[in-house]
């Protein structure tokens, strides 16, 4: 059975296809880390507290970085990750996780095979116009089974052409979108808007949706209960999910 449990902002468990997966890992402390920079505000990072142990979080048996912002793979992630379990990326990291001395990364070009696991990377476009190029390559990562509901984890993006083409080719059963609606001072916003959830909710219209990358980094700026309103008022509340701090998702 394939469930989700998000962690914080974009670091999740994955239980899929018998394997348990671990996406996008932050694991110091609330505070720990300077404010992002240009963003407004001296709220210092992570602005909550992981809601599980750390030494639960590193059992797992594969891990996949959509990319290597400090926000999605921090400075204690790349300290304390097992150096000899798997790492999947975007070839854009594959240096940087070998100069942290990890031992087996697999750069993800097109597709590649884990066991009965396919994952393919999806491009996307971490935010707007001149922000594409400031921001730098961001991928997500569409996961199959036999046994399983294909989950689309979009990374962080804006909705855009390129995403609603990967919609397009994968008809992903669930997907995975980071919000927060992340802006600094210049530019619109690098991560999906409450609009943006929509456009995805109303474009892939038989998918179910979780809505994570909130309330946890201080340049993201939409809270979980402005977005779960409007999802209400567009009657989308039942199929997308927004879920809290520590909490599990059935996604089957």
């Amino acid at each position: 059975m394939a469930t989700l449990k998000l962690i914080r902002h974009a670091t999740l468990q994955l239980e899929y296809g018998g394997r348990r997966l671990l996406v996008d890992p932050v694991l110091s402390a609330k505070g720990a880390l300077d404010p992002a920079a240009q963003s407004g505000n001296d709220r210092r990072n992570p602005l909550v507290d992981l809601p599980v142990p750390v030494a639960t979080l590193l059992d797992y048996e594969e891990c996949l970085v959509t990319h290597a912002h400090r926000d999605h793979l921090d400075p204690a992630a790349l300290e304390q990750l097992p150096k000899d379990k798997p790492i999947l990326c975007q070839p854009a990291d594959l240096s940087r996780l070998q100069s942290a001395r990890f031992q087996d990364v697999v750069p993800v070009e097109a597709k590649v095979q884990r066991g009965e696991i396919e994952v393919a990377r999806t491009p996307g476009e971490h935010g707007k116009g001149e922000m594409i190029q400031k921001m730098g390559v961001s991928s997500g990562f569409v996961l199959r089974h036999p046994a399983e509901p294909s989950l689309y984890l979009a990374g962080d993006t804006v909705w855009c052409k390129a995403m609603q083409a990967n919609l397009r080719t994968h008809r992903p059963e669930a997907i995975v979108l980071n919000a927060g609606a992340a802006t600094f001072t210049q530019g619109g916003p690098v991560t999906m808007t409450v609009d943006d959830v929509i456009a995805v909710a109303r474009d892939a219209s038989l998918a179910r949706i979780v809505v994570v990358h909130l309330e946890a980094w201080n340049h993201c700026g939409l809270s979980r209960a402005e977005l779960r309103e409007r999802l209400d008022e567009e009657g989308l509340g039942e199929r997308v999910t927004v879920p809290d701090d520590g909490q599990d998702v059935d996604l089957s």
